[in-house]
């Protein structure tokens, strides 16, 4: 149905053209207009048809709405957002609801986003992770598939954020740094206070200290100077969070939690990541949630 209406409206546009340049000699501003509108329409994609890689507009003002097309534009130009991974949501025969594909995406999506683009801090300021997911009633015509992007929800960025090719050292590190944010974040109590959920907190240093000894083991392979120095600060910082998820109490708990948080302060990665050739420019959001 949406590919019917946007053959009509192109037709449309371009009769609109036509008349213009015969009749209306002169008027530029309404000629391009009309162009603009062509060429939009001309790149309408509909949303079961994406590709990773594409980059687009959202017809939709609205970041979380139900969208039928967009449109695909050459990255170079600006645009709003880049499908950046995608997969079938397999095992349910019947839609699994709204919350349950919400779920599901909000999983799957972060790990096809670093495969696209490995380091974050590369990223655009505002970007963030959004997919379009399965409906009720695209899932009765067949739809089970989730396209993952990096969107800009104010603004628009340009170019690709697709990685270049990264060699092992970074790699390594990106891998292991990446899952020790996501095993904080991903476990962040609800609970503002460590009093009122003891078990949530033990449970998120539990995570984080797996993460961290994932990470130093990768970085054992790495042999430069910085990191070295990296890795042995790590590893003091592994034996805090270690400490926290087996503390006693939340007094024992808060006076763990205290070096091990400020163990990973993101600004002390960024001389071994210039060493490293990557990113050193700490996102906003992260800077701000270690400078309070």
């Amino acid at each position: 149905m949406s590919l019917g209406v946007t053959s009509r409206s192109l037709r449309g546009i371009s009769a609109a053209v036509a008349l213009i340049s015969v009749g209306a000699v002169g008027c530029s501003e309404a000629l391009d207009s009309a162009e603009a509108g062509a060429k939009k329409v001309v790149r309408q994609r509909s949303v079961f048809s994406l590709a990773t890689g594409d980059c687009y507009n959202p017809n939709n003002a609205a970041p979380k709405s139900e969208e039928l097309s967009v449109e695909v534009v050459p990255c170079k130009e600006p645009h709003k957002g880049q499908v950046v991974g995608d997969f079938k949501i397999d095992g349910h025969s019947a839609y699994p609801g709204e919350d349950k594909t919400a779920q599901i995406a909000d999983e799957r999506c972060p790990a096809e986003a670093q495969k696209f683009a490995p380091d974050a801090w590369a990223l655009p300021k505002g970007v963030d992770v959004y997919y379009y997911s399965p409906t009720k009633e695209s899932w009765a015509t067949g739809d089970r598939a989730v396209s993952c992007t990096y969107t800009k929800e104010a603004g628009t960025f340009s170019g690709s954020l697709k990685s270049k090719p990264l060699n092992a050292d970074q790699l390594a590190y990106l891998k292991g740094s990446n899952a020790v944010y996501e095993a904080l974040w991903t476990n962040q109590p609800e609970a503002e206070h460590v009093e009122d959920d003891f078990a949530g907190y033990k449970k998120q240093a539990k995570a984080v200290t797996a993460a961290l000894g994932t990470h130093l083991t990768a970085l054992k392979s790495i042999e430069q100077p910085e990191t070295v120095k990296l890795r042995a600060r790590l590893e003091e910082t592994a034996g805090a969070w270690e400490k926290a998820a087996s503390a006693g109490d939340t007094d024992a708990f808060y006076l763990a939690y205290d070096r091990a948080f400020a163990g990973i302060d993101p600004g002390k990665t960024v001389a071994a990541r210039k060493e490293l050739k990557l990113a050193t420019t700490v996102p906003a959001d992260e800077a701000e949630v270690w400078a309070g």
